[in-house]
């Protein structure tokens, strides 16, 4: 066990590269370590943190795994409605759209990305001060269903924002809402329960964000 510098200093510095190499693995697909290499780092990391609860934080990398994701939720609200999204079929339904979005934006240029279409479950995440404290369904737009411990469970949805990735503030207390699109490849049922799966990934597709000073 490598225990150069302070003990909260080596705890900071593991939970720094297991975040690295979980966002290499399931969000880049493209790892730079070994299987072995990186349990390695996740194995001294939980032995720190049992041995010293003191140090535990609800969003440090070992915090995804251990529990099972709940099958009863709560009823949440949704601080903005999730508005389904309209759908277009013909030619002239996509050139109303255009006009419609040059009569809203003015003389603001026009950037379009066409994309195909994924299916999943629609969710919004909820950060407050870089940590996630919400993970919800889309519902009926209105309310949807508390899946925060379901979604902990996800390796690709960050427990907490990189610096360089928060939403620029005044104030550190900041809100982060971000609504984003779950799917899952294959077909062994490991990607909301087990540890780094192989055959089945949960991947979160952001689609919109949106920030905000608490008073």
């Amino acid at each position: 066990m490598n225990t150069t510098g302070t003990l909260p200093e080596r705890i900071a510095a593991l939970r720094a590269q297991v975040r690295y190499h979980d966002h290499r693995y399931y969000v880049l697909d493209d790892p730079e370590i070994a299987d072995a290499d990186y349990d390695a780092l996740f194995d001294e990391l939980v032995a720190l943190e049992t041995a010293h609860p003191e140090y535990l934080t609800p969003d440090s990398p070992s915090q995804r795994v251990g529990g099972a994701p709940q099958s009863a939720f709560t009823t949440v609200r949704h601080e903005v409605p999730m508005l389904s999204l309209d759908k277009c079929t013909t030619t002239a339904e996509l050139e109303d759209w255009v006009q419609r979005c040059r009569k809203e934006l003015g003389a603001e240029p026009l950037r379009f990305t066409c994309e195909p279409k994924i299916d999943g479950v629609a969710v919004t995440l909820r950060y407050e001060d870089g940590g996630l404290v919400l993970a919800a369904t889309r519902g009926d737009g209105q309310t949807g269903e508390d899946i925060t411990a379901n979604v902990r469970t996800i390796g690709a949805v960050p427990l907490r924002l990189a610096a360089r990735t928060c939403p620029p503030c005044s104030r550190c207390a900041a809100r982060s809402t971000c609504r984003s699109q779950i799917s899952r490849r294959g077909t062994s049922g490991r990607g909301l329960t087990g540890r780094r799966p192989w055959s089945t990934r949960a991947t979160a597709r952001p689609a919109a964000c949106a920030s905000s000073t608490r008073g």
